[in-house]
């Protein structure tokens, strides 16, 4: 594969590439031509010298991973997947950025064939890749085995200026050079231009020593318009480097071929339709034919295709010999390719009684990853440098390092993160892509606000990522509101299919996990306490993995209090005070709103009833409660620094304080007349 060897066909494919971006593009009137017509000669060497996949199974488990981080260059790629022979037809391409197309204006995963990871926001593909490239590193480290290579492909990532002035790829670059990546190949458009203009604006530094100083190996491509074997001899040697993540630093000219290559001009807008004839009169192709493919083009990269399909037919008697050599291994690792999870998993997770003794729900979580990790090898997390804070490392677990480290070893479960919560949870949605990993990963809840571009990332591409969020609210105490996460909860309960757990007790916490893990297209974010909470009277697994239920139970009641997490002990205290006064208040745990939500009506009505006013209870800022609730009772601003409980004190969520609001919301209610309704009560 080192040799480059010329096809006749190979200009006339680039400058099929290349007027196709403009004409797909251009119907569209909207999107970006650019990149995609200078970084033509480079897809053209890798997909048909280079990448191993079939287009006619994307999901072949030993394929290359592609990831295009300079996602708005996405022309280039659905342009590939047509010529390849995925499911994206010339009528796609018609449709690019059109309503309900399967070419939409950036790559979403699940939604077109071929594409692995959802790109756009600049930096989050290449940190996908880091973790697509760590998956394969761990999959093949547990799985392959003397004459079975079973797991061996690359990982290749688009990216530009753009994506390397992201703090998120420098997290995720920085971690792979520790990591010795060397299935990790990454093709640098260094085009310098950005929105902006000319880079030189904004963006001088010197990548080559950048990467050098992670530890990458670093190669350079002068001619990235014209050199094709440079092209392909620096792909083979990135590929020949086992030890060092490669980025190659391909020089290029934006819009290559149009009166106005080299300029931010052909970066975000069309070319003019005069532009485009010229261009293909400049490529001998008739000006006015639009959306034009020579047969030679198809039939160059029906062969690449057909190449993917024999490997794929390799791989599969290869996996059939190793099931007869390793049938226990073979076993699993199919199993995690299916995605499903061992039979029986959830008979380890804890069960709790309130005679147990109170704990953190941070610690709490650490007994279920201690109870159920033996049984899911599928697990793969870690924390950014918290991890005795989090408590996230299950003893007898390996780090997952590069063995010459003497720090662990690829088939390791438990990754070292550093302080990198945003490249962490970018990282985490390149593990889950690649499929047979379920991973998480941990901080304290205010820092997952860093990593906010990734988590919703997350749940927009359908990615299984768990956090686990300690130190979630003014219970932390002496750390003080800059720890504090008073606003945090109300941005992750806003992400659409996110399911964000605050659990009060050791079954909440099981529950929890049970429904994260069996969330196969959900992420989840555990909300866990650092102080002790008291296992609860009422609360089991089943109950709390519906999302909401009555925790206490009261017939004719004057009130309901509705609470999440730590402050239902809180809120039972109160209801037990105004119990001995005569007052009757029935206690709801909420301890996930998205799971409540989906609930049956006849359900959510029985929790969260008519009758009565509804208070809700939370250490955090109130918003969103109004969904569930009358009144609502938690922080108006910042928390405070000191002693937790003096905390709690300070801002009134204590069980006699709680009380005394109780009252006074009945009495207003009592005062104010008239049948008092369930807040999910609506027109809409």
């Amino acid at each position: 594969m080192s040799q480059f060897t010329p096809e006749p066909t190979d200009n006339t494919s680039i400058a099929t590439i290349r007027t196709l971006a403009a004409d797909v593009v251009g119907k569209a009137n909207s999107g970006h031509p650019g990149a995609p017509m200078g970084m033509a000669p480079v897809s053209h060497v890798l997909f048909t010298r280079f990448f191993n996949a079939n287009p006619k199974n994307s999901k072949w488990f030993n394929r290359d991973r592609f990831v295009l981080s300079n996602g708005h260059a996405c022309a280039l790629q659905y342009i590939l997947l047509h010529l390849l022979g995925y499911k994206l037809s010339m009528d796609d391409l018609k449709a690019f950025r059109q309503l309900d197309s399967l070419t939409p204006g950036h790559p979403e995963a699940h939604h077109t064939d071929g594409i692995e990871v959802t790109t756009g926001p600049l930096g989050q593909g290449f940190a996908n890749g880091v973790g697509l490239a760590m998956a394969q590193a761990h999959m093949g480290a547990v799985y392959n085995r003397p004459r079975f290579n079973l797991i061996n492909n690359y990982t290749y990532v688009f990216t530009g200026d753009g994506c390397l002035m992201e703090g998120v790829a420098s997290e995720a670059a920085s971690l792979a050079g520790h990591l010795q990546l060397g299935n990790l190949i990454v093709i640098y458009d260094d085009n310098h231009i950005s929105i902006d203009g000319d880079t030189a604006v904004a963006f001088t530094e010197n990548v080559e020593q950048r990467f050098l100083s992670y530890g990458w190996q670093v190669l350079h491509v002068d001619d990235g318009d014209h050199d094709l074997a440079a092209i392909n001899g620096a792909i083979a040697a990135a590929r020949a480097e086992k030890n060092k993540p490669t980025i190659i630093c391909l020089k290029t000219t934006i819009g290559y071929g149009s009166k106005q290559q080299g300029t931010h001009g052909v970066h975000g807008s069309p070319l003019k339709p005069d532009d485009i004839q010229s261009l293909k009169s400049k490529f001998g192709f008739p000006p006015d034919q639009k959306f034009y493919v020579p047969q030679e083009t198809y039939d160059t990269y029906q062969a690449a295709a057909l190449r993917g399909a024999k490997l794929e037919s390799q791989w599969n008697s290869l996996l059939a010999e190793y099931a007869k050599a390793y049938p226990k291994e073979h076993a699993e690792l199919t199993r995690r390719i299916s995605g499903k999870l061992p039979e029986g998993w959830e008979k380890t997770l804890p069960v709790y009684t309130p005679t147990d003794p109170a704990q953190a729900s941070r610690k709490l979580s650490e007994l279920v990853l201690t109870a159920i990790t033996p049984t899911l090898p599928d697990l793969m997390g870690g924390s950014a440098d918290l991890t005795g804070s989090n408590l996230t490392k299950v003893k007898g677990t390996v780090d997952f390092q590069p063995p010459n480290t003497g720090l662990g070893n690829y088939a390791g479960t438990y990754v070292r993160y550093g302080v990198r919560e945003h490249g962490m949870g970018a990282i985490a949605n390149g593990l889950h892509a690649y499929g047979g990993i379920v991973p998480f990963v941990a901080t304290f809840l205010n820092f997952v606000s860093y990593a906010a571009g990734a988590v919703r990332l997350s749940a927009l591409s359908k990615h299984q990522v768990i956090w686990v969020a300690t130190h979630d609210s003014i219970g932390l105490g002496e750390d003080g509101p800059t720890h504090q996460p008073i606003e945090t909860g109300t941005h992750l309960r806003a992400i659409p299919n996110l399911d964000f757990w605050r659990p009060a007790d050791g079954n909440e916490t099981s529950a929890a996990y049970l429904v994260a893990l069996k969330s196969t297209e959900t992420p989840s974010v555990l909300s866990l306490s650092r102080q002790n909470l008291p296992n609860l009277e009422g609360s089991t697994i089943e109950r709390a993995a519906r999302g909401g239920y009555v925790l206490y139970e009261v017939a004719n009641e004057d009130m309901t209090i509705v609470s999440s997490g730590s402050e239902v002990p809180i809120a039972l205290e109160a209801a037990s005070l105004l119990k001995k006064e005569g007052v009757n208040v029935r206690l709801v745990s909420l301890p996930c709103w998205s799971v409540f939500d989906k609930q049956d009506e006849q359900y959510r009505l029985s929790v969260l009833r008519s009758g009565a006013p509804i208070l809700s209870l939370e250490a955090l800022t109130t918003t969103g409660w109004q969904k569930y609730s009358h009144e609502q009772y938690g922080l108006p601003a910042w928390g405070a620094s000191g002693p937790y409980l003096k905390v709690y004190e300070k801002f009134g969520i204590t069980g006699p304080n709680i009380a005394a609001v109780s009252k006074k919301v009945i009495a207003f209610y009592k005062q104010k007349g008239g049948q008092v309704v369930s807040p999910l009560i609506k027109a809409l």
